[in-house]
């Protein structure tokens, strides 16, 4: 999960001004963490408060997500998200944004089999994202979280992502020049998967997506969240990121790292 939030972090001042090359600086003080950071850390913060019993998950993940929603409310949100956060009784409003895949981290970090991975990513997606390609982005992310962190290769899950989700035949260079601005799920997560595909640590995986442009800082997130979980996560980039998440940001991290990532 921290890789994402480390993805979004590093991505975020390449957003609007993005800069397609791998040469940069990770930190600087133009950094911070946006809706991407926010809304990973409300379904942790929903994923804790199941205690294990997902059969309340949805609820819980309307529940925090307003409630983080709210407390941040300039980190970035889209329009139609923005008007959900504060709607007394919230429907989904059948979007295929690429939302969906960047907050769905914990979901393969909390699942205890692939099969429960993609139900637990469909349950927290479903409430926005019911679009069948929202869905399809926010699966995909969990399930490649998932097999990341028990032990497939890259090629494995690069094969069970294109078996069952996407196909994409593109290599990062053929694209960088001409890859533009998508939030969509389906112009978005494969690109963030080839960054992950073509890396050998979270570093190199972020730099990768973020040098493609676009919305990079949600590319960066679902790529470090899958990097994360099949690299690690370095304990130089973990105190680098950590003063840029305020006190409730990082106890939430501790806590969802504490009860799941331990036993991993």
């Amino acid at each position: 999960m921290l890789g994402a939030i480390i993805g979004d972090v590093v991505g975020s001042r390449f957003e609007f001004n993005n800069y397609r090359h791998k040469d940069f600086p990770l930190f600087t003080n133009y950094c911070t963490p946006t809706d991407d950071s926010v809304m990973t850390l409300a379904v942790a913060e929903a994923i804790l408060n199941c205690r294990g019993d997902y059969s309340k998950l949805a609820d819980q993940a309307v529940a925090c997500m307003q409630k983080w929603g709210r407390a941040y409310p300039g980190a970035g949100y889209g329009g139609n998200f923005r008007h959900w956060l504060v709607n007394p009784k919230p429907q989904p409003y059948n979007s295929f944004g690429n939302g969906s895949a960047m907050r769905v981290s914990p979901c393969g970090w909390a699942a205890q089999s692939l099969e429960e991975a993609i139900r637990l990513a469909d349950l927290v997606t479903a409430v926005t994202h019911n679009h069948p390609e929202g869905m399809k982005g926010a699966e995909a992310t969990a399930a490649a979280i998932y097999l990341a962190r028990t032990g497939l290769d890259q090629q494995e899950i690069r094969q069970y992502l294109e078996k069952n989700y996407y196909h994409w035949d593109f290599t990062l260079d053929a694209i960088r020049d001409t890859y533009e601005f998508d939030e969509s799920c389906q112009g978005s997560v494969p690109q963030a998967f080839e960054a992950f595909f073509e890396a050998q640590s979270l570093e190199e995986t972020i730099r990768n997506a973020v040098s493609l442009g676009g919305d990079c800082d949600t590319t960066g997130a679902i790529a470090g969240g899958v990097a994360g979980a099949y690299f690690g996560v370095p304990e130089e980039l973990r105190r680098q990121v950590w003063p840029f998440l305020d006190q409730k940001m990082r106890a939430t991290v501790t806590a969802f790292e504490k009860k799941f990532m331990t036993k991993a």
